[in-house]
């Protein structure tokens, strides 16, 4: 299990007002929370206030990160992944065009983001859930979750882990938000409106190792 950080270029690329989104007037933070953990239009597509203001594709944001992972774990045409948490599927869209003939697979818990996935690669989507995958053991040759499970409480963060653990084969990638300071800690707070799961880097590594994960991963601060 290594530290691999594929995502830290576009963290860092959004520019965030902490305070402003705690206070702000017509959707303060828990009006905003409601209405994200919902996982509807209003989590993807609407008021920026409440979370992304509209989750649109953007040509090569995310095939840098695929690219990445491809080189990493050395995939190859024919090779399956499956993204848990695969929103819109943007992801696995950007691994068919970095990798022509590489099989991709989704699962969201949102029914609005499968409904509103890219064209492309939709079918190869569906709504589910992270604690009980629909897959066989050992189907993937790589299992990926990028800023997902910090969104389950404890009892679902367990089966979670060993659910994505099951069905990989050997490589696995997960990202999730985390703190390691008082600062950050206030931030995350701050900033986050679906996190459930509030660890520290020690803490995250306390349940990769309780739920027997093998995989790699890397944290999200907000600095």
């Amino acid at each position: 299990m290594a530290y691999i950080d594929f995502l830290s270029v576009l963290h860092k690329s959004t520019k965030r007002d902490y305070l402003a989104r705690v206070n702000e007037p017509e959707y303060p933070k828990a009006k905003a929370a409601v209405l994200a953990k919902k996982w509807d239009q209003d989590y993807w597509d609407g008021d920026r206030r409440i979370c992304y203001g509209g989750y649109r594709y953007m040509e090569g944001r995310w095939e840098k990160v695929a690219r990445a992972m491809v080189e990493q774990y050395g995939l190859k045409p024919g090779d399956k992944i499956l993204d848990v948490g695969c929103g819109k599927g943007f992801l696995l869209y950007d691994f068919t065009k970095v990798l022509p003939g590489i099989e991709v697979y989704g699962l969201d818990i949102s029914q609005y983001a499968i409904e509103n996935a890219k064209e492309e690669v939709r079918d190869r989507l569906q709504v589910g859930n992270a604690k009980q995958l629909p897959f066989p053991d050992k189907h993937f040759d790589l299992v990926i979750s990028i800023t997902t499970l910090h969104n389950l409480h404890n009892y679902d963060l367990d089966p979670a882990l060993r659910e994505i653990e099951r069905v990989g084969k050997k490589d696995k990638y997960i990202c999730v938000e985390s703190y390691r300071n008082e600062e950050e800690k206030a931030n995350l707070l701050y900033w986050q409106v679906t996190c459930e799961a509030f660890c520290t880097p020690e803490e995250w590594d306390w349940w990769f190792k309780q739920t027997g994960y093998t995989g790699d991963h890397s944290y999200i601060y907000f600095e």
